[in-house]
């Protein structure tokens, strides 16, 4: 028979066992969860009417992220990346909440690539109070967007064109252009501050799609 030193000993070696086995097990899961987010992707959420009719609140997309590797966002692609006004901290603990999705506070926009680096854009308002955006002085056809009635109107302040965007910059806008806070506001967007390309909406299931790049 085990004697009681011999026997809490033993609870010690199978507790110790045990704390080992769920901390290797939790190290893995969090290892392969930033994996899986820096590599391949990862699912967000819609919170805002910004992408309408393409996108509506609620809605679930799978967001890819290993094409950066090999190719640059191109026009008409949806686009998920930080705000040129977000302060993206490079600290231990936000490098870490950022590659696993834990308690991260990031801020993060979801908007179309209408314009590319090398592009001539401009935003022109008609008498028949339409808009229309223009690429190297070519109308861009946009069959995506909410309508071309309902835009906010330009102002001097805002980043309307005629203008040239400079190498390594995008132009974004939201499908739903009278309710957009996108590059009208804030101007060009740094390619380094893409988070990936959204390919598919998964819910809720009565909207799943693909979402294909517009042939312009």
């Amino acid at each position: 028979m085990m004697d009681n030193n011999s026997k809490e000993k033993t609870r010690k070696e199978k507790f110790i066992a045990g704390l080992k086995e769920t901390v290797e097990t939790v190290v893995f899961v969090v290892v392969m969860v930033i994996f899986i987010r820096f590599f391949i992707g990862e699912i967000r959420w819609i919170p805002s009417a910004s992408m309408h009719p393409t996108l509506i609140e609620g809605d679930r997309i799978f967001v890819e992220r290993f094409s950066r590797f090999y190719s640059k966002p191109q026009r008409g692609d949806i686009m998920v990346f930080y705000p040129p006004s977000e302060d993206i901290k490079t600290d231990f603990l936000s490098i870490f909440a950022r590659l696993s999705g834990f308690f991260c506070k990031d801020v993060a926009y979801i908007k179309r690539v209408i314009g590319v680096p090398g592009d001539k854009l401009e935003i022109k308002e008609f008498v028949n109070g339409k808009f229309q955006v223009f690429i190297n002085d070519k109308p861009l056809k946009e069959p995506y967007i909410m309508s071309p009635d309902d835009y906010i109107p330009c102002s001097e302040e805002m980043f309307c064109g005629p203008m040239k965007i400079p190498a390594g910059q995008y132009f974004m806008m939201g499908d739903n252009r009278g309710n957009s806070q996108d590059s009208r506001f804030w101007g060009f967007l740094p390619q380094e501050r893409f988070i990936g390309k959204a390919v598919f909406l998964f819910w809720p299931p009565t909207r799943l799609h693909v979402f294909a790049r517009p042939e312009y």
